[in-house]
């Protein structure tokens, strides 16, 4: 099947799944920068895991302002639960510093002033700029990276080439809300481990099944 074809249907298995209307951000937020803050606190963490800790943390600080005026220990005290936290810590009070001396206290809407800011990588600049300012981005994380290489979309080789891939196959009006549907599939239907590629609505046809094998085996799979 063609990747023109094969990308066709899987939209179609997506949009029944889920919805283009009623996709939106797991992470729960305010405005463009609670929503930067969290998206930052989300690498290597659960989506579950930032909501539990983001109320503390914006009862004392939901503004670039408030939160350079923290100490990163104080932001520490509040975020520890998560994955990374000193070094998260020391970001968000960094990235908000920048962002109150440079920008006058708003999150650019620019995805390479988003990326210049501390602890801001390429992936979380994408999503607050889709989401935050409808900017054309399809930010790829692992759960992506692991289905468009299952599903032979791309080849797994980088998350960068992943993200070209899927850009050239997506239309590119649908790359926020598709980006959004590839994780809410991927978490309910396709996960990392456990899964079971014949009962999967999507990797029952789409699959690459010597991809599939090498998971299957224990290998690993592609590169990150």
């Amino acid at each position: 099947m063609r990747k023109q074809d094969k990308i066709a249907r899987i939209l179609e298995i997506l949009d029944e799944r889920f919805p283009p209307e009623q996709v939106d951000p797991p992470l729960a937020h305010r405005d463009p920068f609670t929503l930067l803050v969290a998206v930052v606190l989300s690498a290597q963490t659960t989506d579950r895991k930032v909501n539990e800790v983001t109320p503390a943390l914006f009862s004392r600080a939901a503004t670039p302002e408030a939160m350079a005026r923290l100490d990163p220990d104080e932001v520490l005290a509040i975020i520890r639960p998560l994955g990374l936290a000193p070094t998260k810590a020391r970001n968000l009070v960094a990235l908000s510093r920048r962002l109150v001396a440079e920008h006058g206290g708003v999150v650019p809407a620019d995805l390479e002033a988003l990326e210049r800011l501390p602890g801001v990588g390429h992936k979380t600049a994408s999503v607050v700029a889709a989401a935050a300012f409808g900017i054309p981005a399809f930010p790829v994380d692992t759960h992506i990276h692991r289905l468009a290489w299952r599903w032979g979309l791309s080849d797994g080789s980088s998350v960068r080439r992943t993200e070209a891939d899927l850009k050239r196959l997506v239309p590119r009006d649908r790359w926020h809300t598709a980006h959004l549907q590839f994780i809410f599939f991927g978490r309910r239907h396709c996960p990392a481990r456990g899964h079971e590629p014949a009962r999967c609505p999507i990797c029952s046809w789409a699959g690459v099944r010597s991809r599939l094998a090498r998971e299957a085996r224990g290998e690993k799979p592609y590169r990150r």
